[in-house]
């Protein structure tokens, strides 16, 4: 390739706040659900880059394609690879796809192709643009820019910002209209994920690794069908927690054990859970989802005496 810029290139990244920045200078766009991709290309050779560096085109053989009928021939972009289905982004399909067999990968590309959403132009031709403020990158990128690749949306309004903060949204990212595009570096962007909650059924726990301590407590939801599936946990107690919430599990506790599926990074006796009587109910707090599962680990908020555990039900996650 005949690029000004070569791979593996190191995105921008961007600093977690809590709320949107404000000031004239900021503009926002969407935060998107999927895997950070830098695309290369020159003519009919395309390159697509993982956030790491790693080459990704033997997974996505679909956006190969798309990026071939941009009419710039000879780009770089940074991107965002997706999955939708009925208007929700689905990370997990997208995670099914990094497997050996190329068969696999062809079939879930015609069964749930994914899109590439651009949001920078690092290079056009043979100008490297990263010195350009990201107010002039924009102008150009939407020029080059068109369908079936899409550009995502871009405000300068920090009131309709907020929208991305709601509904089925993953939040924002802000960049400083101003900034250099600085590979590698958390700065002149921000990203403000959109935290939701939800009532969960406490159906296990998993001892701390003091005794006579809890480290975790599963999180259940009840489906359309009535079948309690698990959906996450939470954990992050403070020590004197730990030791009460003992006490409080105890006139719950079924007797059941069993353990979770194996991982690299927990001992198989921290994977140990004990069975609860499906009756009490926590608040928790969360951002990400996969499929029916909170991807990462809940925040607990509040124990909800008052929710009858029955009315816990799935749909939460996609509210």
């Amino acid at each position: 390739m005949a690029l000004p810029l070569k791979p593996p290139l190191k995105p921008q990244l961007a600093r977690s706040r809590a709320e949107l920045p404000d000031g004239d200078g900021w503009r926002y766009e969407p935060k998107w659900d999927g895997f950070r991709t830098i695309v290369f290309r020159d003519g009919d050779e395309v390159h697509l880059q993982s956030r790491n560096g790693r080459p990704m085109n033997r997974y996505f053989p679909e956006i190969e394609e798309q990026v071939k009928e941009l009419p710039g021939d000879r780009l770089v972009l940074d991107g965002e690879m997706v999955i939708e289905l009925d208007g929700i982004q689905e990370f997990d399909l997208l995670s099914q796809r990094i497997h050996p067999a190329e068969s696999r990968v062809k079939r879930l590309a015609e069964e749930t192709p994914a899109f590439f959403v651009a949001f920078d132009l690092l290079a056009e031709g043979d100008e490297s643009l990263l010195e350009l403020p990201y107010d002039e990158r924009r102008k150009r990128l939407e020029k080059v820019v068109a369908d079936p690749v899409r550009l995502t949306p871009s405000t300068a309004d920090r009131d309709d910002a907020g929208q991305w903060l709601t509904g089925q949204s993953e939040g924002v990212v802000a960049k400083e209209g101003g900034a250099a595009y600085q590979p590698g570096e958390r700065k002149g962007m921000a990203k403000i994920k959109r935290v939701r909650t939800a009532d969960t059924v406490v159906a296990a726990f998993r001892f701390g690794k003091e005794e006579g301590t809890v480290g975790s407590l599963i999180l259940g939801l009840y489906d359309e069908g009535g079948d309690l599936r698990i959906v996450g946990h939470t954990s992050g107690f403070k020590a004197k927690e730990k030791r009460e919430l003992i006490e409080l599990l105890e006139p719950y506790r079924t007797g059941e054990r069993g353990a979770g599926e194996a991982s690299r990074w927990k001992s198989e006796e921290e994977l140990v859970w004990e069975g609860l009587r499906p009756e009490l109910v926590c608040e928790v707090a969360f951002d990400h989802i996969t499929g029916q599962r909170i991807r990462h680990g809940a925040k607990f908020l509040r124990w909800r005496s008052d929710k009858d555990p029955s009315e816990c039900d799935i749909a939460q996650l996609r509210g």
